[in-house]
């Protein structure tokens, strides 16, 4: 899951990155209002942790514009003011969580898993879609009952595939999701069709339908048709 770390200390960003990316999240980190700006107009996000005290601007007013564009990404506020005007707003202008520094990072790692278990699987912990089953907080894929090893990217692409299931998803926002600022720095996308490929031929050989489909010209649909 692609998560965005907005922070303006230096070690507190880095920590956090490090351990949520330990954690097996897609981490990007920006310090300031304007790259923070820059980056939630251009990508989508599974969660936002955003302080609310950045150079250049505040982040409820970048809360204010992520609303106002329809952006459906989560948002966990973290803040040393513990005060709760503050707390108010920010939940009234939409965030997700409000977190009171110091804190716990396998608290705030959590609360996004529990942030991304409601908005993007209603809650749940475990996704079944025909025969497979996914179980999002141990990370195994089960197809019939039985266990099956994917690597990290294909375990992702597959997750990404059954919250998007029954819609097209282009080349690029599959590259985006799974690799953030790094598919930039591609020549081209090919790379994405090898992933797709390897990940269709392992469901295929476990017995799973194939549900993983070209769409000439826009991407790939999971779907069963």
């Amino acid at each position: 899951m692609k998560v965005l770390i907005i922070e303006d200390e230096p070690s507190l960003n880095k920590a956090m990155v490090d351990y949520l990316h330990h954690q097996q999240y897609l981490c990007e980190s920006v310090s300031n209002f304007h790259d923070a700006l820059e980056k939630t107009e251009i990508y989508q996000y599974d969660c936002i942790v955003l302080d609310i005290m950045l150079p250049g601007g505040s982040g409820l007013e970048l809360l204010r514009q992520l609303k106002a564009n329809q952006k459906s990404d989560g948002v966990i506020i973290i803040s040393a003011r513990n005060e709760l005007d503050d707390k108010l707003t920010g939940l009234q202008l939409g965030a997700d969580d409000y977190l009171t520094k110091p804190f716990h990072l396998p608290e705030l790692s959590a609360r996004i898993a529990a942030i991304i278990r409601r908005k993007n699987l209603q809650g749940n912990t475990l996704i079944r879609f025909e025969e497979l089953e996914v179980d999002v907080q141990a990370k195994t894929v089960k197809v019939q009952g039985t266990e099956i090893s994917l690597t990290r990217k294909e375990y992702e692409l597959l997750l990404y595939f059954l919250v998007n299931k029954n819609r097209v998803l282009s080349k690029d926002a599959i590259a985006s999701h799974l690799w953030g600022d790094d598919a930039d720095l591609a020549e081209n996308l090919d790379f994405i069709y090898t992933h797709v490929k390897n990940l269709r031929k392992k469901l295929l050989q476990y017995g799973a339908g194939d549900y993983i489909h070209s769409v000439y010209g826009m991407g790939y649909k999971f779907s069963i048709k």
